[in-house]
């Protein structure tokens, strides 16, 4: 064989597409999936999600009051005018717990989407660069794991004032640390892969050997911590709500309900008990489905390994 054989024999191998990611690629992520799906839990928490979402953002279309509307006598029991009686100024529970919902989801939902774009880019540059790059990400990383949750959020809206979008922010930015090292964890054994060395050696550029290579291939990972961040999210949410810096009165929300008729709940105790046990079913409900998909990823493990 000739010289100029072998050499056009490498530029064809160089110029051909480069093969699909191995094991985790899609039909990785559809068995894992359908895996979750066979489990009871998993349904359960989907089932328990779906009621919950579903009254959160179609609970304004039935609710039978304004939530702003005074109905009955404050701390009134539950009456035909009132299904669940009044809260303490006379407003109809039902009403504003039909009403209070969309908010903790849409801030819950943005500031979980936040915190994983964040995490994950930080997470998958930080394995992939393998250099100093890494160690200044990690350790900064090291530093913002430092601080709570919570006193980070507390402390940028008590400066900056009660915004939606600073919670959003703050909350995002909080799980950001987290995401990035679950990532990064997950994704320094890819990193090793030859199809990843395949990519190199054929010049693709960095940025789509990292969010087009590495990240198909931490998928499975990510969707389990993207089910635990957002379970985070609803709790914080709901806490700044309750704390007083999250939407203001008389607007109505699940976590500002709570804290409007906390000293009354021995009277009235369903203006306190609705949002409560929405978000618990709420977070019960993310966490059944995480530990399903969780659960399946170690199944599939087990599978790849035998």
């Amino acid at each position: 064989m000739s010289d100029q054989t072998v050499d056009r024999a490498v530029d064809v191998a160089l110029s051909a597409p480069l093969p699909p990611p191995d094991a985790a690629g899609s039909r990785g992520r559809f068995s894992l999936l359908a895996d979750a799906a066979r489990l009871t839990r998993t349904r359960i928490g989907l089932a328990i999600v779906g009621v919950v979402v579903l009254v959160a953002l179609g609970g304004p279309l039935v609710a039978p009051h304004s939530p702003t509307e005074f109905v009955a006598i404050p701390n009134s029991a539950p009456s035909g005018e009132a299904l669940f009686g009044a809260d303490a100024l006379g407003r109809d529970v039902w009403s504003r717990f039909l009403h209070g919902g969309s908010s903790v989801l849409w801030l819950a939902v943005a500031s979980t989407v936040l915190g994983m774009v964040v995490g994950v880019a930080v997470g998958l540059i930080a394995a992939y660069s393998r250099n100093w790059l890494d160690d200044l990400l990690m350790r900064t990383n090291d530093v913002l794991l430092a601080f709570p949750q919570i006193i980070f959020v507390l402390l940028a809206v008590s400066a900056l004032g009660p915004q939606l979008w600073l919670i959003v922010l703050t909350v995002g930015l909080t799980h950001a640390p987290r995401v990035a090292r679950i990532m990064r964890g997950a994704a320094l054994e890819v990193v090793e892969r030859d199809f990843i060395k395949s990519a190199e050696v054929v010049g693709e550029k960095r940025w789509r050997i990292v969010f087009g290579e590495l990240l198909p291939n931490v998928t499975s990972p990510l969707m389990v911590e993207t089910g635990l961040r957002m379970t985070y999210s609803i709790a914080l949410v709901a806490g700044i709500s309750f704390l007083g810096f999250g939407l203001q009165p008389p607007t109505a929300d699940w976590g500002l309900m709570i804290n409007e008729n906390r000293l009354s709940i021995t009277v009235q105790a369903w203006a306190v008990m609705l949002p409560v046990i929405a978000i618990g079913l709420f977070t019960v409900g993310t966490n059944l489905v995480t530990d399903g998909i969780s659960r399946a990823l170690i199944g599939l493990d087990r599978k790849a390994s035998s």
